[in-house]
This record gives C-alpha cells, structure tokens and sequence, in this order.
C-alpha cells in the first residue's frame, strides 16, 4: 500500500471522536428510523385494511385480508428491499458512497408518500396499487444497508468503530417504536372525531368511512424524517476509504478528510497506483482468490443475517396475531375497527419500549468492550431459549392470568435479538471485507437476511395458523400453530449460533487489517480467525 494511502487511513484510525462523527450518525441514523417505520408500520395497520376494504356482510368477524393479498402486503417491501441492496450495494462500490446515497433517500420520499395515495376503484386494486409502490419503497430502503452502514465504517476510528455502526443502527428502535406511537396518536383522534360501536353491535357502522384516511396517514408519515435529511446527506464527503482505496486519490482523501475530522495530512498529488508494482489486492469479487480469502467469512455473515430475520421478522411482523392468541388483545369483533388499531399499536408500542429499543442500546454500549462475536453468539442462544421457554409451556402461557408472563419473555427474545445477532449482523460486514467490494458484500448479505425476512413473513402466515381446522382465520387452511412455529424458529437460531464461528472478531483492528489490504502478499492475513482469543 502506498505511503500516501497509508497516512490517511492511519489518521483515520488514530482520530479522536469529533463532532462530525455524532453528526454523520445522525445523519446515517435518520434513514434508518424511515427505513424502520415504513418497514414495520404496515403490521400496524393491515387488520384496519381488512376491515376497510374486505367486508363479508352477515360474517360474525369482521373483514380480514385473504391470504395471498395479505402475504403481498406484509412481504412485498421486502422483495423491494432484497432487490436494492444487491443493486445498490453494488452500485456503491462502483460509483462511490455519496453518489448513490441521495438516490435511496429520494426514492424512500417519493414511495412513502404514494403508498398512502394508493388507489382504486375495487379493494384489488387498491392492494395491488399499495404493493407496487411498497416494492419501490422497499428498493430504496434497501440500498440505505449497505451504504449507511459503509459510510460510517469508514469514516469511524478503529476504537470506537463498532458503536457507532450500531448507533446508526440502534435508530431502527427508534422507528419501531415511533411507527407505534404515530399509530396510537392517529387512531386516537379519530376515535375521538368519529365514534363507532364494536363489530358485534353494528357490523357496518364499526368501521366508519374516515377510517380509510387512518392507514393513509400512518404511511406517508414516513417521508418526513427522510426528507428532513436530505440536504445534510448530500453535503457529507465521499468517505477517505473510497477515495484513496479504491478511487486511488489519496490527496483528495486527505483534503475530505480535514475538512471534516480537523485532522491535517500532507499527501502528495502522485498516483499511488505508480508505487509500489502491481497491486496484488485487485481481485474481484468472483475470484478465486476473494474465494480464499473472504468466502467463508461471506457465508458466515449472509447465513447469519438469513437465519436472524426468519425469526425476527416473522416476530415482529405478526405480534398482532400472537397478542390475539394469547387474550392481550381482545377478539376483533368485540372492537371497532378503530379501537383494534389502536390496541394493537400499544401491544407493539410496548415491546418496543421495553424489549426492542434497550437492546440496541446494550449493544451500542458494550459492542467494544465484548466484541462482536460474543454478543451475537448470546444472542443466538438466548433468544433459542426464550423461544422454547414460550413454546414449551405455550398451553400455560395461553390461560387467563398468565399472559404477563408470555410477554415479559417475548419482549425478552426482542432484547437478545437487538443486543445480538440483529446488530452484529449490520455491523461485521461492514468491517471484514475489501473496500472496493465492501459495500457489494455487505448488500450480499443484507439480501439473504431479507430472504429471511420474506420467508418468516410469508411462511409464518401459514404456519401459525391453528391445528384445528374451525380455528383458522377465514381464507387459510389448518397450520402448525403458534406453538410449532416458536420450535423451528429456536432452531435457526441455534443454527445461526454455528454460523457465527465462520466470521472473525473485528474489535479494534483497522479495516485494511481485517480485509488484507496492508498485505502483499496472496495469503489470506494471520488474524482473520473464526474464534477471537
């Protein structure tokens, strides 16, 4: 590596936290506080969908959405989002960090605010128009991974790199649990601005017709802190990394970063490609050589992040369904359409305030100190045992006076989730891999966590539908059951426990140390073990 490239990136390393590092969180962060909220405020609202536009007149429950059109729903953001951070990942190795940075932004803006000008003249089309501009939405989240967490890998300090990757991703509780609170304040005024009776004292008045503007408003919500960054997104600097490793302008490196770290270095206007032969660290990403290097590191990260987002977002997306299950939330027909949604956003306001938002903190707090491979081994494993700590005795969690219980160790999973594999999966690609492929590979392995995602969103649908028959939700054939669900979602987690062994520790070692990029030589670097010491 080049004197000139090795300067920078040891200013970098060397820096003391300054306030553009609290800014660029900030900054990062934002996007992914929209990217929470519009991801998981459609849970939030689909029952109301149901009720809204699939009423079944002489039903003695109100209307729901069918299977399929409720799959679409819930999981069609998430194909979107799977689609962009493999496009978008790529991208930003190829044009740069900054460059790509607004296009997501934008795109979140503009798909927000259409999903709640959905329209129609059938409930179908309706749906179809709401699902098409969620797969856009989605597409533009998803390239806010790999870049967001990219962006602020290098331009952290290897001291301190950990929190503040997890701080930009401890944001994500933050819109959980702001897409609650939206919720809650939503439905309460229009409670409150038009009364209605419950399901089963009036089929037809409990769902009043302003109810329609009540979902709307909870999506488009999402644009505002998206657009309130904008401007300061397109100010921050291509990252020093990019510029000196992989645009192979160390000068400019060095003048970006002074403008915002107040550091000071002196590089020359020389191309460092001139120096020092030719760079063995060229090799791509289908190499056999990136294969030697970073291929298991690659199936440990992606196969952790698959396996993570089965059981968490199969959680967190049909909470509703486990409340009902368990009598926290009364049988809709004894709602109105209005009380549902909001007795539904508080259940789900709830965990986020006590399970989902401290986790991520924890981790912010503790991820240099313990490192990353223990906190997402713990996490694996604890949440394995709450799972069967639920499913185990599920009969005895289900009978009157015992559901405190049930939600005291379902808000735990959600801890041991946050302050473990959800964190560590975002924040370890960002670290172990080369900079020209950095943002590629951590878009490889956001992807495969939302193919994770779409399986326990879809499948979990399904599969908890109850053994019996006459138990089922309209439109949906028998399931395992709540139960069954809760034993195959501790197995992926005991098997993302093995998986974890595949990935180094990065706690504090500098980025071109963990991807080999200050080696010359073809071997893969001493310290890239699967075990830390």
């Amino acid at each position: 590596m080049a004197r000139e490239q090795l300067e920078v990136l040891s200013a970098l390393d060397t820096a003391k936290t300054q306030w553009y590092h609290f800014t660029a969180i900030v900054i990062a962060g934002m996007g992914f506080f929209t990217d929470a909220y519009d991801l998981f405020c459609i849970s939030l609202v689909t029952k109301l969908l149901g009720r809204v536009y699939y009423y079944r007149a002489g039903s003695l429950d109100p209307g729901s959405l069918p299977p399929n059109v409720a799959a679409a729903v819930n999981g069609v953001a998430f194909c979107g989002t799977l689609s962009g951070q493999l496009f978008f990942g790529w991208l930003g190795d190829r044009m740069g960090r900054k460059k790509v940075y607004g296009m997501t932004l934008m795109c979140m803006v503009l798909c927000s605010l259409a999903s709640g000008l959905s329209f129609g003249s059938t409930p179908s089309s309706v749906m179809a128009t709401l699902c098409f501009f969620r797969f856009w939405l989605g597409f533009g989240i998803g390239g806010d991974y790999p870049l967001s967490a990219t962006i602020m890998s290098e331009y952290a300090n290897k001291k301190t790199r950990g929190a503040f990757i997890a701080a930009v991703f401890a944001m994500q509780g933050f819109g959980i649990l702001t897409g609650g609170v939206v919720t809650l304040i939503v439905s309460a005024a229009f409670r409150a601005a038009f009364d209605a009776p419950a399901y089963q004292d009036g089929a037809v008045a409990s769902t009043p017709p302003q109810a329609d503007y009540v979902w709307r408003i909870i999506l488009m919500f999402g644009a505002i802190p998206a657009l309130l960054t904008y401007y300061w997104r397109m100010k921050m600097p291509e990252t020093a990394r990019y510029t000196a490793l992989v645009a192979k302008n160390a000068k400019q490196a060095a003048a970006d970063m002074s403008k915002v770290l107040q550091v000071d270095i002196a590089a020359d206007s020389k191309d460092p490609a001139d120096d020092g032969g030719p760079d063995r660290n060229s090799f791509g990403l289908f190499s056999s050589e990136f294969l030697h290097r970073h291929g298991l590191h690659l199936l440990g990260t992606a196969t952790c992040w698959f396996l993570l987002d089965i059981a968490f977002y199969s959680q967190n997306l049909f909470q509703k369904d486990i409340f009902t299950a368990i009598n926290w939330i009364p049988k809709a027909k004894t709602m109105s359409a209005l009380e549902e949604v909001h007795r539904i956003a508080r259940a789900q306001t709830l965990i986020a305030l006590c399970g989902t938002v401290p986790g991520y903190w924890f981790t912010v707090a503790l991820i240099d100190r313990i490192g990353r491979f223990w906190i997402q081994l713990g996490g694996f494993f604890f949440m394995a045992v709450f799972m069967l700590g639920l499913a185990f005795p599920y009969h005895h969690w289900t009978t009157p006076g015992n559901h405190i219980g049930f939600v005291v160790l379902y808000g735990l999973t959600f801890f041991f989730a946050n302050f473990g594999p959800n964190s560590t999966t975002f924040i370890v690609p960002a670290e172990i891999f080369p900079a020209r492929l950095r943002s590629t590979c951590h878009g490889i392995s956001a992807a495969a966590g939302k193919l994770g995602a779409i399986i326990g969103s879809f499948g979990f649908l399904y599969l908890a539908q109850n053994q019996d028959q006459k138990l089922v939700d309209h439109g949906y054939k028998a399931g395992i059951g709540v139960r069954n669900s809760l034993f195959i979602l501790a197995a992926c987690n005991f098997l993302g426990m093995g998986f974890t062994f595949l990935a180094p520790e990065s706690n504090g070692i500098s980025l071109e140390e963990l991807s080999g990029e200050n080696d010359d030589e073809t071997t893969a670097p001493a310290h890239a073990r699967t075990v830390p010491v």
